[in-house]
């Protein structure tokens, strides 16, 4: 290795911890946010639950609708100017979410947030590191998921802890200042300009990508999976506890057995990251999807081992996570790739928004058991639809 490529490697890593530290702030103030803070709200404004997590999904929505614009202005501008962007935004929803004396502005807050999100989550910290690195991206990829791993295990005792001091509006507060004093300077001073700007030779349109033949169903197949792995996601995270209850495990016992799945996604990673990319990520994407399939089915059946399917689980949606950025980067290469993460973030967030509300529906009228069984069903038609993709890539 040239002295050149050591000092480029060794740059690499204050950008990977910079974003780190960016993605732990930016998931815990806004999608783990309301696990701390929905009920407080509900109680100290007297707003339902719904109307309050229904804002998180609205925020969601909105992120997964801007997000093909968001990857396009990756692919002309950089990651730097549109991360610092999402922290700036995510900073303003929350001082809006922080002084909501009505629901509307609370929902406002939100819409707000989900415009940072859009630019400030993985799908464009993934695009920035593509657009830096090519398709050399792929280690800092694997990386940076380690770092958004503890996004909840700093955040959600931080949230608590200033929830009992001081209230959730101070809760709100105190992230807007991190973001505005912390995150947006380290985006700044760290993220450094990209090469040049890339212009998508598959398109009349600059940075949008246009897929034909195999690019085409290899695209759809992989939008296909992610959104339903959104769905398979949000609603263990929702009702995980329900459906342990259900089983007939008290509170606390499902609450020990959910703590062992962010565990679980942090050890996939590391051993993702120690194979050092050896590996075609289409074999990641095989062993995350066929483990979150086990794990599901594991635990719909109550065979008493939930805290194997749990792992698994867990194991299996950590590899995910890094599987859907370096699996597109992989196939369509690193000029296309920030317009492209864009365009395969719109249907996994939309669904994501829904995710929620179509799983009360269900668990109200077929009850918790059949909605696990429902999830499985998902998963299974997931592997499906690998062996579709894994078909059209090794074609």
């Amino acid at each position: 290795m040239t002295d050149a490529a050591v000092a480029a490697r060794a740059r690499r890593w204050p950008v990977i911890s910079a974003l780190g530290v960016v993605m732990i702030f930016t998931w815990g103030s806004t999608y783990y946010l309301m696990a701390v803070l929905a009920a407080p709200i509900a109680t100290d404004m007297g707003w339902s639950l719904g109307a309050i997590t229904g804002a998180l999904s609205a925020g969601l929505l909105v992120a997964g609708l801007v997000s093909p614009i968001v990857g396009r202005a990756i692919a002309r501008h950089g990651g730097r100017p549109v991360l610092a962007a999402g922290c700036a935004l995510i900073a303003t929803g929350l001082l809006v979410i922080a002084g909501a004396a009505h629901l509307w502005m609370f929902w406002t807050g939100w819409l707000l947030l989900g415009l940072g999100m859009a630019a400030g989550l993985y799908d464009p910290a993934f695009a920035s590191l593509g657009r830096l690195y090519g398709r050399d991206a792929r280690s800092a990829i694997t990386a940076l998921t380690l770092w958004g791993g503890f996004a909840s295990t700093v955040c959600w005792p931080l949230s608590t802890l200033i929830l009992d001091a001081w209230g959730w509006r101070a809760v709100a507060v105190a992230y807007a200042v991190i973001h505005l004093v912390g995150t947006l300077p380290l985006v700044l001073w760290a993220i450094p300009a990209p090469p040049g700007r890339v212009e998508d030779p598959c398109s009349d349109r600059p940075d949008a990508p246009r897929l034909k033949g195999r690019e085409a169903v290899v695209f759809r197949l992989m939008a296909a999976m992610l959104v339903l792995n959104g769905l398979i996601v949000v609603n263990v995270s929702t009702w995980l506890f329900t459906v342990l209850q259900a089983q007939g495990l008290t509170l606390s016992a499902a609450v020990a057995l959910g703590a062992l799945i962010g565990p679980a996604q942090v050890g996939a990673r590391v051993l993702e990251m120690a194979g050092r990319g050896r590996h075609h990520p289409i074999w990641t994407m095989a062993i995350s999807t066929f483990a979150i399939a086990a794990g599901i089915l594991l635990l719909a059946a109550d065979f008493g081992v939930a805290g194997v399917a749990l792992v698994l689980y867990g194991g299996g949606n950590g590899l995910f996570s890094i599987a859907r950025g370096a699996l597109p980067l992989a196939v369509f290469g690193p000029d296309r790739y920030p317009a492209l993460m864009g365009s395969l973030a719109r249907p996994s967030l939309i669904a994501q928004a829904a995710a929620p509300v179509l799983g009360a529906w269900v668990i109200a009228g077929r009850g918790p058991e059949a909605t696990l069984w429902i999830l499985a069903a998902l998963a299974l038609a997931n592997a499906g639809f690998l062996a579709l993709l894994w078909r059209s890539i090794r074609a």
